[in-house]
């Protein structure tokens, strides 16, 4: 197949590209590198089944010579990244909505089956542990920036879905939650990335807020598999499916187990959200989510641990350093 993957030089989508390469797919990504890296993907350049596009995918023109020639879409490019969302909001909402809008146009006018990205920030500061798909959402006031992010991306959902309902477009849904692993920057907010390499520097590492909000990291390999394996499944079309792991973990705990693996010296610090964002900020307390929809479509399990891919993450920016 052809597949497109849309903001393919990120972390997710380099990932993606490596693991559709491996099942011998030809590859077209399109990224603009505004959090995108060319790094991430310089390495699949000399293979003859891999082809990289600098682009927008607001560029209808260019998006639509694209998506003509693919089987299949990854839309994956959107504004991400906790720091990025509080500082040009605009371009998250914007780049988002607008994207999303463009890439399911297209899709549904050359009737291409589309995966569309989403994430656990749209179940906001809810309650209802573990998260299920069609649990109710709750989000806090517009005057936090943060939430400008879910929003966008619930549109991004309730158009993928609509498009479903209305013209039978082959649309699908995948809910990220924290992922993480090797090429993975800080440089927007990441927590793992930034923690291990405060700590491999033996630098203050500062955690955000108390440190007792719960997260679930997921290997950024398990959330490729599932996204391999629901191309290829039927039930899964017209779908919201939750993809990540349910081993939680406090961000005190995440600092504390860093330091250790790595043998650091780095004393912990905490800041309130106004010192670290410059403006207030509203957090959840816990996120994790509810994988019975994943399982029973694909059979999906996560496969690594939160310490088999600390361990990942920290090999590769020891690495980085050598």
């Amino acid at each position: 197949m052809n597949i497109l993957i849309t903001g393919g030089a990120g972390f997710i989508g380099a990932h993606l590209a490596e693991a559709m390469l491996a099942l011998d797919h030809e590859v077209v990504v399109v990224d603009d590198f505004s959090t995108g890296a060319m790094r991430n993907v310089e390495h699949l350049l000399a293979g003859q089944r891999f082809r990289l596009v600098r682009g927008s995918v607001c560029d209808q023109r260019l998006m639509t010579v694209l998506v003509e020639r693919a089987d299949a879409i990854f839309h994956l490019a959107a504004a991400v990244g906790v720091q990025l969302i509080v500082q040009k909001p605009v371009h998250t909402i914007s780049t988002n909505i607008h994207g999303t809008e463009v890439i399911l146009e297209l899709a549904n006018a050359f009737r291409k089956k589309i995966i569309i990205s989403s994430t656990s920030e749209v179940y906001g500061k809810s309650n209802e542990i573990p998260f299920r798909e069609d649990a109710d959402v709750v989000l806090g006031s517009t005057r936090f920036s943060r939430w400008s992010y879910a929003c966008s991306k619930m549109v991004d959902e309730f158009l993928a879905l609509a498009y479903y309902k209305e013209f039978g477009l082959q649309t699908i849904v995948c809910r990220f939650f924290n992922t993480i692993g090797a090429r993975q920057t800080g440089e927007y907010g990441m927590v793992v990335p930034r923690f291990v390499r405060k700590a491999l520097r033996n630098e203050p590492i500062e955690i955000y807020g108390t440190g007792n909000q719960t997260r679930c990291f997921c290997n950024v390999a398990d959330v490729v598999r599932a996204l391999t394996q629901l191309l290829d499944c039927q039930r899964a079309v017209g779908e919201v499916i939750n993809l990540g792991t349910d081993e939680s973990i406090t961000i005190k705990n995440l600092a504390e187990r860093v330091v250790s693996m790595t043998g650091s010296t780095s004393d912990l610090r905490y800041l309130s959200y106004d010192e670290a964002y410059g403006q207030p900020f509203d957090d959840m307390l816990s996120r994790m989510p509810d994988l019975t929809k994943a399982q029973r479509l694909i059979g999906y399990l996560p496969r690594y641990s939160l310490a088999e891919t600390l361990q990942q993450v920290i090999d590769f920016e020891r690495s980085r350093i050598a």
